[in-house]
């Protein structure tokens, strides 16, 4: 083939077809899974009870993956109910369909299959997934998210010699049908059960208060070594303080965001939150030491069982754990969590996901154009039912996602009227949502008049938090706001009586869950939603509707004879076949040459 012409030619050609080959494989990379979510039969306080698991695992897998990365997880759903997994922390930039909550998708029904496909497009850092529906995450069904940093970019610390990620949560022997049960009915939660590590009950460090048949989770390590610590409440409802005996914490990031790094004995962590610590192994071992995560805010005697033990285990220990556990802040100081909480700032030197320090997106100088004041109060009777509301609204959940109504410009299933303040109206029961402005910067004040803390997360996003105090928010608080180093994260805590101020950036076009991250809350209509969409932009989205959507509610009869039935394979998406067979065809071009 081609003979005759110049060697130079030929050569040419053959350069021209080997870049082609490097561009077609430069793509960011794909990883794909194949998950099950089925219930299991798990012990993790010592009666046999069903919960969650994935693949047969509980807690689940971990998500280890690397900035950029395309990440494909086809999920069959073995339970008895519909269900949807939410990524807790993942931006899914423009791609709100990957979201997985109920206002962005139709839940997997029992017996389907349905196939997430999302890029960690420029994040790094430590985040979980969980199931979003029906109260399911009380069950299990979590896992954890590592995004690493690109090699290009190197971490503002040396590297850990291990990495070990740590689920804390309270937990309940009850079902998570039976809690929800309990809820709709005014019943409150209540004490938990007992606090988990990884899944796992405490260590018997208490003969009188632990029995001797539970299992428990022992982290092993090496003397003289550091290893990150990427530790994540995944609980029901209850704030929790994590502390290592004899070990300091030296914070270094948060849900994304590398952060000034300062040691802490202990750290309050509040539902829905997550960290990463560095911990050294420079204690003799004498015996192994306590990791513990205790509930806070909490006065009751019913929780004097509810501490969650784990053991730190040296390679070259002499002996167990023993003695007493490591002290709890005090609780009757109300201001230590809060000074606490703002002593957490932004590390303004480092690089994350891209090259550039993370402060050279100077936040505090950008003019705000829309502010939101959300109140939220305890649990009440609004139409005969129990609801919780945010700024006097409790979020009814349509039968049809609000993002498919979008795209299908299906009429009376939403409202973009959600206030910017307190209304002085009677509670009621909507599906009213804000409506956002492309590229707006967004002020949010969160203000608690419950007598618990609660969390408040939103999705597609990482906000800023910029001050918080007890009291009631006034325009004056504004003077007290941190514009320079404040945290960039996902999920903010505001305590009882007190308010958190937040700024955030509306560049994402999409349908996102504004919700709170404590279940009971949540469950009963403590959620709103954020529309965002781009003038410039024809179709409403950067993102098509995805090939393999399921649709419900008032768009039923759209749905294909069951095309996500069982139909479970490791199948890669279509980018990868299409590089493979323009490498053969590359291939075989350069063998012709060759004869």
């Amino acid at each position: 083939m081609f003979s005759g012409l110049p060697n130079y030619f030929c050569f040419s050609f053959l350069s021209l077809l080997l870049c082609l080959v490097t561009v077609c494989l430069a793509g960011d990379p794909y990883i794909y899974y194949d998950w099950t979510v089925s219930y299991i039969t798990a012990s993790p306080l010592g009666v046999k009870q069903q919960v969650i698991g994935i693949n047969g695992q509980f807690p689940g897998p971990i998500l280890n993956v690397t900035t950029n990365w395309n990440v494909v997880v086809n999920v069959k759903n073995d339970l008895d109910e519909p269900m949807l997994l939410t990524w807790n922390g993942i931006q899914q930039r423009k791609d709100s369909w990957q979201d997985g909550v109920s206002g962005t998708n139709c839940p997997i029904p029992a017996g389907w299959n349905w196939t997430y496909e999302f890029q960690v497009k420029d994040q790094i850092g430590s985040f979980f997934y969980f199931p979003s529906l029906s109260f399911q995450r009380a069950a299990g069904g979590y896992g954890g998210i590592t995004i690493n940093n690109r090699k290009i970019i190197s971490l503002p610390f040396a590297t850990p010699d291990g990495d070990i990620t740590l689920f804390i949560s309270d937990w309940f022997i009850k079902s998570h049908k039976e809690l929800r049960r309990d809820i709709e009915n005014g019943v409150g939660l209540g004490a938990p059960d007992g606090i988990l590590f990884n899944g796992l009950g405490p260590y018997r460090y208490d003969n009188a208060r632990v029995s001797g048949d539970i299992a428990y989770q022992s982290v092993n390590v090496e003397p003289g070594k550091t290893y990150r610590l990427r530790v994540h409440n995944v609980g029901v409802s209850t704030s929790l303080n994590f502390r290592i005996q004899n070990h300091n914490l030296l914070l270094v990031e948060t849900e994304g965001s590398y952060t000034v790094q300062q040691n802490y004995t202990s750290l309050d962590i509040h539902v829905g939150q997550s960290y990463s610590f560095l911990v050294t192994m420079d204690q003799n071992a004498s015996s192994d030491y306590y990791i513990v995560a205790s509930p806070r805010f909490v006065n009751s005697s019913d929780w004097s069982k509810s501490v969650g033990v784990a053991v730190l285990h040296y390679s070259n220990s002499q002996g167990p754990a023993s003695g007493p556990l490591p002290d709890p802040p005090n609780e009757s100081d109300t201001f230590f969590s809060m000074s606490q909480a703002r002593s957490i700032r932004w590390n303004v030197s480092a690089s994350a996901a891209r090259p550039n320090p993370q402060g050279s997106f100077r936040y505090g100088e950008i003019t705000v154009t829309d502010v939101f004041v959300l109140h939220n109060r305890p649990a009440e009777l609004i139409e005969g039912k129990r609801r919780t509301t945010l700024s006097g609204i409790s979020y009814l959940a349509p039968s049809t996602p609000l993002k498919l109504a979008q795209q299908f410009n299906v009429p009376g299933v939403f409202k973009l009227d959600f206030p910017n303040k307190m209304m002085n109206r009677p509670a009621k029961v909507d599906t009213s949502i804000i409506n956002g402005t492309y590229k707006a910067f967004v002020e949010i004040i969160f203000q608690n008049n419950d007598t618990t803390v609660q969390s408040y997360h939103l999705d597609g996003y990482a906000f800023f938090v910029v001050g918080m105090d007890y009291g009631l928010w006034t325009e004056n608080s504004r003077s007290t706001y941190n514009k320079w180093d404040g945290v960039a994260r996902c999920t903010t805590q505001v305590f009882p009586g007190a308010w958190t101020a937040i700024l955030v950036f509306l560049d994402n076009d999409g349908i996102w869950n504004l919700r709170a991250q404590n279940l009971d809350s949540w469950y009963l209509g403590q959620e709103t939603y954020v529309s965002v969409v781009n003038p410039e932009t024809t179709d409403k989205n950067d993102v098509p509707l995805p090939a393999n959507v399921i649709y419900c509610g008032a768009l039923s009869p759209l749905q294909k004879d069951q095309a996500h039935r069982v139909n479970f394979s490791g199948a890669p998406s279509s980018k990868k076949p299409i590089n493979l067979i323009f490498v053969a065809f590359v291939v075989a071009l350069i063998g012709s040459f060759m004869r």
